[in-house]
């Protein structure tokens, strides 16, 4: 029986009734909000294994408490948006959400895709080895322990999925490395989002670290097939 906790952070009534009683009978212990700062003060009081967070909240936007989230914690955030909101999708994906759903979702999805951001978190996929900890390639050097790359005399800390990426492609110079390498190797094998988030966080990354993003010289597309960091 599973003991996980996922707070739902949901200002729709009837969405709180159902979520309550779908994951309660599945087996997680669940607290609900139904305002971002409710949502804060239950995770600052309880905590959770995961958070499920409707993105149009009335007052504190989604956004806002997820950025709030992201300051205190890397705890899993699944993202809530509205049905076919193409824009809502989006902002989900570049606030660095680990997954999102949209409204009508069917609870067995649902719950397939908390246990998939469990699952992942729980083997550490965040694509970040052990070994080595620091690698220097071209003008960067990165720092595993620390999630840092530092390029020349600035050094820049990075939320742990776009750290993933840039260390894997680095640790790939020179190869090119299909899309779907890099989605099982940063997100996990059972990874249910769309491929969108890859470019999203590869847009993410190369205005960290290069000198002119419009035009990449480090992270390079190769059409068709994926990315590859030119040393």
């Amino acid at each position: 029986m599973t003991t996980e906790r996922v707070l739902v952070i949901e200002d729709e009534e009837s969405y709180r009734d159902s979520l309550n009683f779908l994951l309660g009978r599945e087996g997680f212990t669940v607290t609900l909000a139904e305002t971002g700062p409710r949502g804060l003060e239950e995770f600052a009081r309880r905590g959770a294994d995961v958070v499920l967070l409707d993105l149009m909240l009335p007052g504190m936007s989604g956004a806002e408490v997820f950025r709030t989230l992201r300051e205190r914690t890397d705890v899993p955030i699944i993202m809530v948006t509205a049905k076919d909101d193409q824009v809502d999708k989006i902002i989900g994906l570049e606030l660095g959400a680990d997954d999102y759903v949209t409204k009508p979702y069917s609870g067995r999805e649902l719950v397939a895709r908390i246990r998939s951001v469990l699952r992942r978190q729980a083997a550490g996929a965040s694509g970040i080895p052990s070994e080595p900890t620091r690698l220097s390639v071209g003008p960067l050097t990165l720092d595993a322990e620390r999630l840092t790359v530092t390029k020349g005399d600035q050094t820049l800390s990075l939320p742990p999925k776009e750290f993933a990426l840039l260390n894997l492609l680095a640790q790939n110079a020179g190869r090119v490395l299909p899309r779907h390498v890099i989605i099982e190797r940063v997100w996990g094998a059972d990874y249910f989002g769309d491929t969108k988030t890859l470019d999203v966080h590869i847009k993410r990354v190369r205005a960290r670290v290069e000198d002119d993003p419009a035009e990449p010289q480090l992270i390079q597309t190769v059409r068709g097939v994926g990315y590859t960091f030119e040393a």
